[in-house]
């Protein structure tokens, strides 16, 4: 096995520490500025404070070594943050860690970030740090990996940049095959039990046609039941559990449900991803609807009333500063409306609490509520209904994506034979959701959903460990990787970190690389 060293910058907890000790590496030192992450690092590596380096922004100088690896903070660029990218100072860490790779010049480099990165409204920023690392003179591709094609069981997208000083260890590089082993959640998890039946075939048209909206994600074949119910309001499925489900209503309250469902996303009623209507708009669409069939359905906590756009008073003698001036400054010609509020770049890089500048404005009559709409109370996707997201039944192949704010996902304990699409719904809602047949999962489970040994360190709170794994890398996927870059002979050559001078790779020197 080859050797070889690295440096482990934004280690968190060692993701990419275990899976490149696999591999023959020998890591150098860490740069982590989380205290939990700390101490865990150093609980399971046997690691000494003084081997962290600290603060990517303070470290000037990294003993040389082969590998410079990066899992760098993913918040900027992730969907749920609030996607700022650059304008965020941690989307800045980029330049930070690319100084770096120049300064010291290791013969191979690993990234890690968010799916969100590669995002077309993301995409002149991606542009941006892969121009860098070209005039750093490093050779590099990137890709889209989802840790479940390496045997873990989560269905998670990250980006990896993999370069080289030497084009023609790129050349030699190629992922790894993926794992072709199909395995299930019982397969992984402690006290889920193995199906006793097959799934029964049903139409790609029951489940999937024009009836029934909702799409498929690469785990469920079009001929199947899904593997999960989903709690939510503004989609629609054969395993879509709505809150007028899960509550008394009359056939007329679900009517109007789906009829919101079904139009809130039309351009007709407004430019933005999802629209609550009016009761104008209702009318339209249910004339038989009074006031007061909304007006129950609000009480129910199942709708909710919307000041979905605002007049503003061109009479009004106001001197706008600081958070309302941002606002006042959202609006389209006479009107503001509240998703430009929510949307606003500018509203979320100054973080602005838009509500309290609007609440503000409305007191001192320079906006006035030009229509009131409605929309469903749980109208982000999330959230889900009570708490619950999504229910994964036990011969699901994968859990949901593990993030740092812990998850609204459970397992279910019991299965679900059904024949038809009606008949799995009423009884996941009778077996699992009324009698209580779902919990989380634990720690040393998230653990094996994330590819750590089930023993690894951890603290004892939940919250505080669920961050330092939803933050991590999925290890089986960077041992994946760290063997791709041992056959591609990387290893092998003497040490050169002088900056090549050619014209495909030309030289650039530290000056060029200050941070910003």
């Amino acid at each position: 096995m080859a050797k070889f060293t690295f440096i482990d910058l934004f280690s968190g907890i060692g993701g990419f520490r275990l899976g490149l000790d696999k591999n023959g590496g020998k890591c150098l030192g860490f740069s982590e500025v989380n205290k939990d992450a700390i101490q865990t690092y150093c609980d399971n590596f046997n690691d000494r404070q003084s081997d962290n380096f600290g603060d990517i922004r303070l470290i000037d100088e990294l003993p040389n070594h082969d590998v410079l690896t990066a899992g760098v903070p993913c918040q900027s660029w992730s969907i749920a943050g609030k996607n700022l990218g650059f304008d965020d100072d941690r989307g800045q860490l980029w330049n930070d860690t690319i100084y770096l790779l120049n300064k010291v010049r290791p013969k191979a480099f690993v990234f890690e970030n968010v799916k969100g990165l590669q995002d077309p409204r993301n995409r002149e920023a991606f542009d941006y740090i892969l121009n860098r690392i070209t005039e750093a003179g490093y050779f590099a591709k990137w890709f889209l990996i989802n840790s479940h094609e390496y045997g873990v069981p989560q269905n998670r997208q990250r980006v990896y940049i993999i370069g080289f000083k030497e084009k023609k260890y790129l050349q030699k590089f190629s992922l790894p095959q993926s794992t072709n082993e199909l395995s299930r959640l019982y397969d992984y998890l402690t006290d889920l039990p193995k199906p006793d039946f097959e799934k029964t075939k049903i139409s790609s048209e029951i489940l999937f046609g024009k009836s029934i909206p909702g799409g498929r994600t690469k785990f469920q074949k079009s001929d199947e039941l899904n593997d999960f119910f989903l709690f939510n309001d503004i989609r629609n499925g054969h395993s879509t559990i709505h809150s007028w489900e899960l509550s008394r209503t009359t056939k007329k309250e679900k009517e109007i449900c789906m009829v919101l469902l079904r139009n809130r996303r039309k351009k007709m009623y407004g430019p933005f991803d999802g629209n609550p209507l009016s009761f104008e708009h209702f009318k339209e669409l249910i004339p038989s609807i009074k006031k007061q069939d909304l007006s129950k359905l609000v009480k129910k906590g199942i709708l909710k009333e919307v000041e979905y756009s605002f007049e503003i008073n061109p009479k009004t003698r106001v001197i706008y500063s600081g958070a309302e001036k941002l606002v006042i400054e959202q609006k389209s010609g006479n009107n503001l409306f509240l998703n430009d509020l929510k949307n606003s770049k500018d509203i979320k890089r100054n973080r602005i609490n838009f509500k309290v500048a609007l609440e503000s404005l409305k007191q001192k009559e320079v906006l006035k509520a030009k229509e009131i709409r409605y929309d469903f109370q749980n109208s982000k996707i999330s959230s889900g209904i009570n708490g619950i997201n999504r229910i994964f039944l036990p011969n699901s192949e994968v859990f949901s994506t593990l993030v740092a704010s812990d998850t609204n996902d459970f397992v279910a304990t019991v299965n679900i034979e059904a024949q038809t699409p009606e008949e799995y719904k009423t009884k996941f809602l009778e077996e699992v959701v009324l009698n209580k047949n779902y919990r989380k999962i634990t720690k040393e489970e998230a653990l094996i959903i994330q590819g750590f040994p089930s023993n690894f360190l951890l603290p004892q709170n939940r919250a505080r460990w669920m961050k330092l794994i939803g933050n991590s890398v999925s290890v089986p996927v960077i041992e994946k990787l760290g063997e791709a870059l041992v056959a591609s002979g990387v290893f092998e050559e003497k040490t050169n970190r002088s900056r090549p001078k050619t014209a495909k790779a030309k030289e650039v020197s530290v000056e060029n690389f200050q941070r910003t």
